[in-house]
């Protein structure tokens, strides 16, 4: 784990709400794995303003990617950065998806979910499906990048301006369906919305196969120490147990989670 300055070497918005950004962090990208994350402090706000935590959206070259959408103060005065600015980071944070899927790999993504799956479409060693859900078009973000990658990209909205009318996972039961007749095992993957998650669980639960999920919780510190994202979870023998979401996670395996 490393807190450094990083000088920011692109900024731009995507679309409607959501920006991309690119760091110098040699010392983070380099040891990055899909599934972590970093904590931001942002220049412009008071010295006492918490640090805003962020999953990885790419790292490669030394560079760090992040994708964020402004959703209040913070992320709202982080557009206002500017090409060369330094940004402090604390990274990387958290653990990491298992890069061994047990069976055709389908991603799950709701919204800027998509941020740390691909990243993940780039280190499995194998392609599958990636799924990409939300409210409009607007919220369908990164579908580019996977399509470069050579996978199988499924897009809904909920009001059906992009992709299919509905819910995600009416293409996901789908594909499960499809793919079960074919005798193939999977392995899911998810990141989004609380909802998409316990719905991706169950689905992985009922068909024998794992299924690794990104919990989005208040990760105030990023260590373990203020315990503002604790999370009940099952041990193995079927006792208890407190975990932090940010030490401990913020990757779950379904079966964990209570």
């Amino acid at each position: 784990m490393t807190n450094l300055p990083c000088t920011l070497l692109h900024h731009a918005p995507l679309k409607a709400g959501y920006w991309t950004m690119t760091l110098d962090a040699k010392e983070i990208a380099d040891r990055a794995t899909p599934g972590q994350f970093v904590h931001l402090r942002i220049p412009s706000l008071e010295p006492s303003a918490l640090r805003r935590p962020f999953s990885i959206f790419g790292a490669r070259d030394g560079q760090l990617h992040i994708l964020y959408k402004t959703v209040g103060r913070g992320t709202g005065q982080m557009t206002a950065l500017n090409v060369g600015d330094d940004v402090t980071v604390l990274g990387p944070l958290g653990n990491g998806f298992p890069l061994t899927p047990q069976g055709t790999p389908l991603l799950v993504a709701g919204g800027y979910g998509v941020a740390p799956l691909c990243f993940l479409a780039e280190r499995l060693p194998r392609k599958g499906i990636v799924f990409i859900g939300g409210r409009t078009a607007d919220d369908i973000l990164a579908a580019e990048p996977f399509e470069r990658l050579g996978w199988t990209i499924h897009i809904a909205t909920q009001d059906g301006s992009q992709g299919e009318a509905g819910l995600v996972t009416l293409p996901l039961d789908r594909e499960i369906a499809r793919l079960k007749a074919e005798g193939q095992h999977l392995a899911f993957y998810a990141c989004g919305p609380d909802g998409l998650l316990k719905a991706v669980g169950e689905r992985a639960i009922a068909n024998g196969a794992q299924g690794w999920l990104s919990l989005d919780k208040h990760m105030v510190c990023g260590v373990g120490a203020c315990l503002a994202c604790v999370q009940s979870i099952r041990n193995p023998d079927g006792t208890t147990a407190l975990a932090c979401t940010c030490r401990d996670g913020p990757i779950f395996e379904a079966r964990q989670l209570i």
